[in-house]
């Protein structure tokens, strides 16, 4: 055979390869997807991935199933979907804590970088600081007195390293700079019982899981980290922690939809599109910010884009925990 006849028919080889790779994902999703979500049932994290699997189900025309792999920060879930069979079935819906799991974790079992495909940001949500029924302080002010009087010496709750709370006291610390016990627990909701019954001083929680304690009054709230006032009925007379007198002080936990790597182009083009459906949703939206959550609506939505930010987040967080001293093992 000739070389252009060799060239020729490789070329028909590459066109059907191309033709039965692209039908081959032409019916996709043909079985139920399943959402894996890295932290506990009840959670903040939780309550988002169910919202998302809801409004998800109409433009994927299938079942997404919510599966909560907890443990190790959201590392073990991560994992999970790292080593996943890169067909957009199993997918992972991780916050601001998978990008900084490669600071707080001497090993990871998976590259955050280049392990997953990126489906885009979906959300940001900020976090509330609040304190024990009984703490010895009505106000920001107040708090950062008893905060200085009892230095080293402050209990500060957290769902676990690197969850979004234990990175806002992170933060918390730094700004204040004063030392803090960092307490953790396994998952939000012991940590929040705990709070409640006074056997720990504070703890810094995304609002969609703090509001209904709050509106009990079964904890005292003295700040949020949103850049502005929250429009929520709770939070609407709660100072921003930069108007308390944090300046500067701002955090936002958000979220992301990850795939293993290799997932077919045509697979994450269908799922990013169904994403982008999903977020216009009416009835989400009104959830989502009934919650104090903000759907993402700008470029990070888009792949490439959500990458970057992951990989300037990793940046930022990186300094933060090397200066804390706060890693795991």
């Amino acid at each position: 055979m000739g070389i252009l006849k060799q060239g020729a028919a490789a070329a028909a080889i590459g066109l059907v390869a191309i033709s039965i790779s692209t039908t081959a994902w032409a019916e996709f999703p043909d079985k139920p997807i399943t959402l894996v979500v890295p932290f506990s049932a009840g959670g903040p994290s939780d309550k988002i991935a169910r919202d998302l699997a809801e409004a998800l189900r109409k433009p994927l025309a299938q079942t997404v199933i919510v599966d909560n792999t907890a443990g190790a920060g959201g590392t073990i879930g991560a994992a999970r979907v790292a080593r996943a069979s890169p067909d957009g079935y199993t997918l992972l819906v991780h916050h601001i804590g998978i990008s900084t799991a490669p600071a707080l974790y001497k090993k990871l079992p998976y590259k955050t970088l280049e392990d997953f495909e990126y489906l885009g940001l979906i959300n940001e949500a900020p976090s509330t600081l609040i304190g024990k029924p009984g703490l010895a302080a009505s106000n920001f002010a107040e708090l950062r007195k008893w905060i200085s009087a009892n230095d080293g010496k402050v209990n500060l709750a957290n769902a676990g390293v690197g969850s979004a709370s234990h990175l806002c006291g992170l933060v918390l610390q730094a700004t204040l700079q004063s030392k803090m016990v960092f307490v953790p627990y396994k998952g939000t909701a012991p940590a929040m019982t705990d709070l409640m019954g006074g056997q720990v001083d504070l703890m810094c929680e995304q609002a969609t899981n703090a509001v209904p304690q709050i509106e009990a009054k079964k904890v005292k709230v003295f700040g949020v980290t949103s850049k502005q006032r929250m429009a929520l009925p709770a939070l609407a007379q709660v100072n921003t922690l930069a108007e308390a007198g944090l300046a500067g002080f701002e955090m936002s936990v958000w979220h992301g939809v990850y795939a293993p790597k290799g997932t077919p182009p045509a697979v994450l083009a269908r799922l990013n599109a169904a994403i982008r459906t999903a977020l216009k949703d009416p009835e989400l939206i009104q959830r989502e910010e009934a919650l104090g959550v903000r759907i993402v609506t700008d470029a990070r939505l888009d792949p490439a884009e959500h990458k970057k930010y992951v990989e300037g987040e990793m940046n930022r967080w990186a300094r933060i925990i090397k200066d804390s001293g706060e890693t795991a093992d």
